[in-house]
């Protein structure tokens, strides 16, 4: 499931994202408060390397497929960055096989590449959190 969300994700977010790029000064709606601290409290789980607090709003299957091998890959590319502090600016919504996505840009203070933040949730459980 979380492989074919990654496919599908994946093509509908870059098609997303080259047209953010032409209505770039229109302003953005906020994501909704419980879904933008479900997204910062994934991140610093990352930041922290604990499998527990990164799955604790998953659904079933984030959490069977989810390891803490896995956390601490994300964690070894990305805690170093997240540490040094990021702006996370919400971008929108898509609606993908029955999932709400919900897209953030994170902008590091490390000034380097900027990452694109894809949370699927549905029924109030996350299925996936992808950094692009």
């Amino acid at each position: 499931m979380v492989q074919g969300f990654r496919a599908l994700a994946r093509v509908a977010i870059c098609a997303f994202a080259a047209a953010l790029v032409l209505v770039a000064p229109v302003a953005f709606a906020q994501a909704p408060p419980q879904i933008e601290t479900t997204m910062k409290n994934m991140l610093a789980a990352v930041q922290a390397k604990s499998l527990r607090d990164f799955v604790a709003a998953g659904d079933a299957s984030l959490k069977a497929g989810m390891n803490q091998r896995m956390l601490d890959g994300m964690s070894a590319e990305l805690a170093p960055r997240l540490n040094q502090g990021y702006t996370a600016t919400f971008l929108g919504t898509l609606n993908q096989e029955g999932y709400t996505v919900y897209l953030w840009k994170l902008a590091f203070k490390d000034g380097k590449d900027d990452l694109l933040v894809t949370m699927a949730v549905k029924d109030g459980k996350v299925g996936g959190l992808i950094l692009h």
